[in-house]
């Protein structure tokens, strides 16, 4: 099964500040994200479910720095990204 990535406007404006990182990084990001796609549950990214303020949202790894906050609708198969950045970044600390 794979699943489809809706981008919303907000997330498009914080994407396009995250893809100003080196290229290595942006590379993984887009890794990431095809692997999203394909296949969330992939033990590479670690889809995890958040807690606390966080609690109705998903994140996954893009290394070990830096999260892409997800919701899921499960019923259409759809992955809709919140917020990219550093681990402080999409968790507001």
């Amino acid at each position: 099964m794979s699943y489809k990535i809706r981008y919303t406007k907000s997330y498009h404006r914080r994407a396009r500040k995250f893809v100003n990182q080196p290229s290595e990084l942006k590379e993984q990001y887009r890794k990431t994200l095809k692997l999203l796609e394909v296949n969330p549950q992939h033990p590479s990214i670690r889809l995890h479910k958040l807690t606390g303020k966080f609690k109705d949202l998903y994140a996954v790894s893009i290394n070990i720095s830096y999260r892409i906050v997800l919701h899921f609708i499960f019923k259409e198969d759809t992955i809709v990204p919140i917020s990219v950045g550093s681990h402080g970044e999409v968790y507001g600390q």
